[in-house]
């Protein structure tokens, strides 16, 4: 297999239980034929008709075959690369990080099946922006602070064209001075290995700093009001 140009991390292994559907949430249908997972992976597809090459290492468990089938459709987008997840060893989404970044190659962008970003071309202005200060995230502008308490929350700040993430904290319980959220991050090669702790609770957020590509809007489906 020839090493990528960038590489996507897919953690399709979560359970979902706020989804509170018998089925994956990333498998939800939005329109016939294009489900969540379709949507989240938009701007990964415009990737590859950039002209790059593209491996998607997707993390997986046992309740999760129905979305790696599903995934079949893009074996001639990308290198599609299946890793399973002990829940037990490596658990949440930062074990899931943890068992996909020795498969990545090259700069690395984290893309939730459950969150669908608006702007195709975001990740790809992530990933340019990402050469500048290491990371960069995909924000959109969130004050409710029931939605900030259930994501990656942000504070951003800035203006011509150039907005920086001051402050970042994983669903924090207290989302006081925090302003934005984000959807996806990129980073360089050489930071990805602190990739982990963007979404531990405990650990000193790396996205201090980064780049914020803004769109306008960022929508979770893992819940019944997505």
């Amino acid at each position: 297999m020839n090493a990528p140009d960038v590489s996507v991390i897919l953690p399709c292994a979560g359970f979902g239980t706020r989804f509170g559907a018998p089925y994956a949430k990333e498998l939800h249908c939005l329109a016939p034929g294009i489900t969540v997972l379709d949507r989240s992976l938009e701007a990964v597809v415009e990737l590859a008709k950039s002209g790059l090459s593209v491996r998607v290492v997707v993390v997986f468990g046992p309740h999760k075959l129905d979305t790696v089938k599903y995934l079949a459709r893009y074996a001639g987008t990308f290198q599609l690369v299946f890793v399973y997840q002990d829940d037990v060893a490596e658990p949440g989404l930062d074990g899931a990080i943890r068992c996909a970044l020795p498969l990545t190659r090259g700069p690395v962008a984290l893309v939730l099946p459950d969150i669908v970003v608006s702007g195709v071309d975001s990740l790809l202005s992530a990933l340019r922006q990402a050469d500048v200060t290491g990371w960069s995230v995909v924000a959109a502008e969130e004050r409710d602070p029931g939605v900030l308490r259930q994501m990656g929350a942000l504070t951003v700040a800035g203006g011509d064209g150039v907005v920086i993430v001051e402050a970042a904290a994983e669903k924090p319980a207290d989302p006081a001075g925090f302003n934005a959220l984000w959807g996806i991050v990129a980073v360089t090669e050489g930071q990805a290995h602190r990739l982990p702790d963007v979404a531990r609770r405990d650990a000193d957020s790396p996205l201090a700093g980064a780049r914020a590509q803004m769109v306008a809007r960022i929508v979770n489906y893992n819940t019944t009001e997505g």
